[in-house]
């Protein structure tokens, strides 16, 4: 299984921010600081940056003195429920897409598969970003250079 790239810069994203105001000047660094930082097109970014306030991981201030910064609920939110909001809750594969698989009605491919990834996500459902940012990962973040 593979994450989309949007659900890995959420993750990196959230991260980042927890570790943001750690340092030893507290920053807010915008979306285009994390468009840079993290050396993704600044509209995937916005997109990114979009979802994860509308999911109230993040707020975003604009003007002069705005930025990102991580809410309560984004420090505690599980990291599986970020992937699943990010992935969406479809099967590993698509059965009945527009060629649907011959074997879909009787398969147990797909069964095992689902499995997997409600496994996948049960073993990240525990571990919140606040656990990501725990040493060494959160000294290695604030390397990570936003405005």
């Amino acid at each position: 299984m593979r994450l989309l790239r949007s659900t890995d810069l959420a993750l990196r994203v959230l991260m980042r921010l927890a570790v943001a105001d750690e340092g030893a000047v507290p920053t807010t660094p915008t979306t285009r600081d994390v468009s840079a930082a993290m050396e993704v097109p600044y509209t995937h970014a916005a997109k990114v940056v979009a979802e994860l306030q509308h999911l109230g991981l993040l707020s975003a201030r604009r003007g002069r003195g705005g930025g990102l910064a991580l809410t309560e609920a984004g420090r505690t939110a599980s990291v599986g429920a970020v992937v699943r909001a990010f992935e969406g809750e479809g099967d590993v594969v698509d059965c009945e897409g527009a060629s649907p698989c011959p074997l879909h009605t009787g398969c147990r491919l797909r069964v095992a598969l689902r499995r997997a990834q409600e496994a996948f996500y049960a073993s990240l459902d525990p571990l919140t970003i606040t656990d990501m940012v725990a040493a060494p990962t959160g000294p290695l973040l604030l390397n990570i250079t936003m405005k």
